[in-house]
């Protein structure tokens, strides 16, 4: 049997790792915090102003708007993976030749690319040419993402549904074949409904990958930017501008530095905060 400090010694081999990711973190990480302290005029000349990139942040209309926004996308989304996403794992095949079939299709959106998601679903979508969009339209549905809010919310939540949804029927479909037959055995014998089959045993063992799945889907959801730029470039006007997109728009489109980097440290913040929360509330039981 391996000793104590002989099982130690693997850290060894993990502190090179742990490093090179918290260098690679940490000195982007100043960068920023030390543009949103100072202020600039050019010639690469620097000026403390303290903490007043944050206030001008905190207390601006246009931040709070996108917070708004985003919080709004992030939750609809949370709203219908997330059943949507058990209720595809329940009816998923155990067994057979199905269950490969059914993996890689359900895996087949995660592969690929943010940036072709975007594309596909701008080019999709076009009320002209894109098969969905001409489709809807001519039906008699007025139907124009580039021009119409509705529609443009109602695409980029409908794209992200069909791009990420697989993530919560792997893992709900992962902690589903985990479960001993032993207590479908039991449920079978008490002449157990469906219902209180998922009730009483599925729902109480897929509580742990569920709060993975929900962290993951609101982390995701919650700085998502790629695709809803690509397909919609937060339009028309600023109705799809998410807190991301707000934040590249300030950062590289206006070159305000400073109110940009206070503004990324707060959205980092907000993260941390809500998923703290998220993680607090799901695991309470558990702590008790």
């Amino acid at each position: 049997m391996l000793s104590k400090v002989q099982t130690q010694r693997a850290w060894i081999f993990v502190i090179p790792v742990v490093l090179l990711v918290a260098f690679n973190a940490l000195v982007p990480l100043m960068t920023v915090v030390n543009y949103s302290v100072q202020e600039t005029f050019g010639d690469n000349l620097f000026f403390w102003h303290g903490v007043g990139w944050f206030q001008d942040v905190l207390h601006s209309e246009r931040f709070h708007a996108a917070l708004g926004r985003q919080l709004l996308f992030t939750f609809t989304i949370l709203l219908i993976e997330i059943p949507l996403g058990v209720i595809i794992a329940l009816a998923m095949p155990r067994r057979g030749l199905w269950v490969p079939v059914c993996l890689v299709l359900m895996a087949l959106p995660l592969l690929i690319p943010w940036n072709v998601v975007g594309s596909m679903w701008n080019i999709f979508t076009l009320p002209d040419i894109g098969m969905m969009g001409y489709t809807i339209n001519s039906l008699g549905i007025d139907y124009n993402m580039t021009q119409q809010p509705f529609a443009a919310w109602f695409t980029i939540i409908l794209m992200d549904v069909w791009h990420w949804t697989s993530l919560v029927v792997l893992l709900t479909y992962a902690g589903l074949i985990s479960i001993p037959d032993a207590y479908y055995q039991a449920a079978a014998i008490d002449g157990a409904k469906p219902w209180a089959v998922f009730r009483h045993i599925q729902l109480p063992k897929l509580k742990r990958v569920l709060t993975i799945a929900i962290l993951l889907r609101f982390m995701d959801s919650f700085m998502i930017y790629t695709e809803p730029f690509v397909m919609t470039g937060g339009g028309p006007g600023n109705t799809t501008t998410l807190l991301s997109i707000d934040l590249v728009k300030m950062a590289l489109g206006q070159f305000d530095l400073g109110p940009a980097a206070a503004m990324s440290l707060i959205y980092f913040l907000i993260t941390l905060l809500l998923s703290w929360v998220f993680y607090t509330v799901m695991t309470r039981h558990d702590a008790k």
